[in-house]
């Protein structure tokens, strides 16, 4: 038989109490760091290793990390064959002994940009080649979807406004038994009004595209349109944007 006994007392006034004791595992939500903040220490780590051959944190606290990623259901961690072959170039070339080419290096590296990859993701930095300041961008999803909400909401309207021509019989079928008015409305009316929103946001906006990324020079989150509004195109592949600070 065990008895277990719990001690209780008061601290000390000259005891030193450390209460960032594991601080991805703290009790205390108030120091606790979000998961963005972990996730950036973890590409932080990865990418000084990979890239600069050093490590940031020893190898105990990165698996302490990337554990509690894994249990806080983050997909940073789980990384692609494909981001796993380009850390493991990225370490062999700083290494001096590439695997891959210029050429093979630079397209999957692109390809892995394309695909979202917050592998390649890198902040301002400076060329010595060319003596520019670089900084990548990302497709703003956000902003891109908000277009579509002005044409979504005449959609509706010329969707209400062809129930009233009718004599509500689109109202009508939308109230029929099931599974008839399923498939009504999202086999028929809601595809209709989609095809309505995307069509008219076409005829406005043509080829359009929003990156949003870091101003090299103070970091600050700038967006940069590309693409035609009303035959008046915002410049080509190339924009002149101005910092908002």
């Amino acid at each position: 038989m065990l008895t277990f006994i719990f001690i209780t007392g008061q601290v000390q006034e000259d005891e030193v109490i450390d209460s960032n004791v594991l601080p991805y595992c703290t009790i205390d939500k108030k120091q606790k760091k979000t998961i963005g903040e972990m996730e950036q220490e973890f590409l932080q780590a990865l990418q000084a290793f990979y890239y600069e051959g050093k490590s940031i944190m020893s190898n105990e606290e990165f698996d302490n990390l990337k554990e509690e990623l894994m249990w806080e259901g983050s997909s940073v961690v789980m990384l692609s064959a494909d981001e796993q072959r380009f850390l493991e170039a990225s370490m062999a070339y700083v290494s001096g002994n590439p695997i891959l080419s210029d050429e093979e290096y630079d397209k999957l590296k692109k390809q892995l940009k394309i695909d979202g990859s917050e592998i390649v993701v890198e902040g301002p930095r400076c060329s010595l080649r060319s003596k520019k300041v670089y900084s990548d961008l990302s497709v703003d999803y956000l902003k891109m979807f908000l277009l579509n909400v002005p044409a979504a909401v005449v959609a509706l309207v010329l969707f209400f406004f062809l129930d009233d021509l009718t004599g509500f019989e689109i109202t009508y079928l939308l109230e029929l038994p099931e599974p008839f008015s399923f498939i009504f409305t999202w086999f028929a009316a809601l595809p209709l009004i989609l095809w309505l929103s995307f069509t008219f946001t076409n005829i406005i906006v043509k080829d359009f595209l929003i990156l949003v990324g870091p101003c090299p020079n103070c970091g600050t989150e700038n967006t940069s349109f590309f693409g035609t509004i009303l035959s008046i195109s915002s410049g080509g592949a190339t924009n002149k944007v101005k910092c908002s600070k």
